[in-house]
C-alpha cells in the first residue's frame, strides 16, 4: 500500500507539473520530459516569411497554404522576391535599407497580393512572423564559405527587427539542379546533380555554427528523395522545380517541419497532380524530415 502511496503522489506531481499555454501563434507543451517542446497552434494565425528568391518562390507560394489548411491551420505566407538574389545581396539591401523587393504576400483567404518596391525592414514590421526563412543563392547553395560573412549579420540585423520574441529562424535547404541543367552555376559542382546534392546537404547541415538557426527545412532532400523513384523530371528548366509535382514536394518538406505533422496523408494536392504522384511527394518530404542531410530510397 506505500508503494500504491507513493506512486500516486508522483503521478500527481508530474499531472500537475503538465501543462498547455497559448502565445504569439504557439501551443508550448511544458513537461518534465518534454519541456519547451513546441509546435504552431490550430487557434492562431501563422505567419511565415522568407527572405528569399525564385527558390522560395517555387517552396511556399503555392501550394504551401493549401497544405496547412487542409491540416487545419490558418497561414499568412510572406515572401520578399528578388531573383536569384544571394546572402549577399540580402545583407547589402539590409545595410542600405533598400526598397528593391517584390513583396509577394498570400492572406489567410488564400489570395496573393503583390507589392512592389519594399525593404525587408518594411517586410518584418508588417506581421508579426512566427517564422523568418533564409537561404543562399542556388549557385552558391553548397558553398559553405559563401555563407559565413553576409548570414551572420543578415540574421542579427532581421533578429533586431522581428518584432515577435518567439519567432523561429529557418534555414532553407534547396536542392541540385537536374542532370541535364545548363545553368552557369552547375560548374560550381562539375556539372553533378549527386555531387550538387551532398554539397547542398553538408552545407546546410552547418548552419548552426554560424548562426542560431532553429529549423533546416530539407527541400532539397525531399526533391533529391523523390527523383529516386520519380525520375529527373523535378525541374522544369533545370534549376527551378516543376511547377505541380516539383514544387509540391517542396512544400510538402515545409509543412512537415514547420507544423510537425506527417505530411503523409494530407488531403490537399495540386489539381494537375495525381494521387500516386502525391503520395509520393508526401512520403518523400516525409523522409527529409526524418533524415535531412541524406537521401532516402521511396519505393
Amino acid at each position: 500500500m506505500k508503494s500504491f502511496k507513493q506512486k500516486l503522489v508522483v503521478f500527481l506531481v508530474v499531472l500537475t507539473g503538465a501543462f498547455i499555454s497559448r502565445a504569439d501563434g504557439f501551443e508550448i507543451v511544458k513537461h518534465h520530459t518534454f519541456y519547451g517542446a513546441d509546435k504552431p497552434s490550430k487557434d492562431s494565425v501563422i505567419k511565415i516569411l522568407a527572405i528569399g528568391n525564385s527558390f522560395s518562390e517555387d517552396a511556399i507560394e503555392y501550394y504551401l497554404q493549401g497544405l496547412a489548411k487542409a491540416g487545419g491551420y490558418k497561414v499568412i505566407i510572406g515572401n520578399l522576391y528578388i531573383g536569384g538574389a544571394p546572402l549577399d545581396l540580402h545583407w547589402k539591401n539590409a545595410q542600405n535599407n533598400a526598397d528593391a523587393y517584390e513583396y509577394r504576400k498570400t492572406g489567410v483567404d488564400g489570395k496573393k497580393v503583390r507589392s512592389s518596391k519594399v525593404s525587408i525592414a518594411k517586410a518584418l514590421a508588417d506581421e508579426n512572423w512566427n517564422y523568418i526563412s533564409f537561404q543562399q543563392a542556388s549557385p552558391k547553395s553548397g558553398m559553405f564559405d559563401s555563407f559565413k560573412e553576409p548570414l551572420p549579420p543578415l540574421f542579427e540585423y532581421v533578429k533586431g527587427k522581428a518584432t515577435n520574441p518567439k519567432v523561429k529562424y529557418i534555414w532553407h535547404q534547396t536542392w541540385a539542379y537536374a542532370q541535364n541543367s545548363t545553368h552557369n552555376g552547375f560548374a560550381n559542382y562539375n556539372k553533378d546533380q549527386t555531387r550538387m546534392y551532398e554539397a547542398i546537404a553538408n552545407a546546410s547541415s552547418k548552419v548552426k555554427t554560424l548562426v542560431p538557426i532553429d529549423i533546416v527545412v530539407p527541400a532539397g532532400t525531399a526533391i533529391q528523395n523523390a527523383r529516386t523513384k520519380l525520375g529527373d523530371v523535378l525541374c522544369r528548366d533545370g534549376y527551378h522545380l516543376e511547377l505541380n509535382v516539383g514544387r509540391y514536394i517542396a512544400s510538402c518538406a515545409w509543412y512537415e517541419t514547420i507544423f510537425k505533422q506527417n505530411v503523409v496523408g494530407n488531403a490537399y494536392k495540386p489539381e494537375k497532380v495525381s494521387g500516386a504522384d502525391a503520395l509520393t511527394a508526401q512520403q518523400a518530404a516525409h523522409k527529409a524530415v526524418k533524415k535531412p542531410f541524406k537521401v532516402s530510397k521511396v519505393k
